[in-house]
């Protein structure tokens, strides 16, 4: 890691290509994984990169810019999710307690994996959870069979919620549920990035 900081910016629908780029990265190194995850995109293409335009076009999602590089990015919603059916992702009565969801956070596997990069994102989620919501928790859904990552979350601070009732979503690959809490010792995710741009939350998502 040659430039500090990185140059984090929020996408917008013309870098549709840059953040499929990424998947695609993240996707072809996961194939020699024990997991399924990615291993086709979910349900499918079309409905992925669908997924994916919509939250470009409400900016919720940011690249981390190494020079001319996207090194890295995250997807952060105010919304709790919802499966392709309409079903919650997070039981009722842990979404009467407000945090902020993210999703989708890569790191260029080639050239960036291992500097940090994936920690000071999440700390930057959860530095603008309390700025912008007032609660200091962030939350996501992981592939369930995906047990390394599983492992890289806790390591990151996460807690297993609980796995939910595939009953419950039926089809759905992430039925693993984490979330964190800020505390001083997880460091100052903005120390890594230079950004104009202020997570306005309530003023640009959809």
């Amino acid at each position: 890691m040659e430039r500090l900081p990185y140059v984090l910016q929020r996408a917008s629908s013309p870098h549709l290509d840059v953040i499929l780029e990424l998947v695609e990265d993240t996707a072809d190194w996961l194939r020699g994984k024990n997991t399924n995850q990615w291993a086709t995109p979910w349900p499918d293409r079309p409905s992925r990169d669908e997924r994916i335009r919509q939250d470009l076009a409400c900016g919720r999602t940011w690249i981390a810019w190494d020079g001319s590089i996207a090194a890295g990015t995250i997807t952060i919603d105010a919304d709790d999710p919802v499966g392709p059916a309409g079903n919650h992702v997070w039981p009722e009565y842990r979404r009467l307690e407000r945090a902020l969801y993210v999703r989708r956070v890569i790191t260029r596997r080639q050239s960036h994996a291992g500097l940090g990069l994936g920690a000071a994102l999440f700390n930057w989620a959860s530095e603008a959870a309390q700025r912008e919501i007032g609660i200091p928790l962030i939350r996501i859904d992981v592939w369930t069979d995906n047990w390394d990552l599983h492992d890289y979350y806790r390591d990151q601070g996460f807690v297993l919620c609980e796995f939910r009732d595939p009953g419950a979503l039926p089809g759905y690959p992430s039925l693993a549920l984490f979330e964190r809490r800020t505390n001083p010792d997880q460091g100052n995710g903005s120390a890594l990035f230079s950004s104009g741009q202020p997570v306005t939350l309530k003023q640009t998502y959809c």
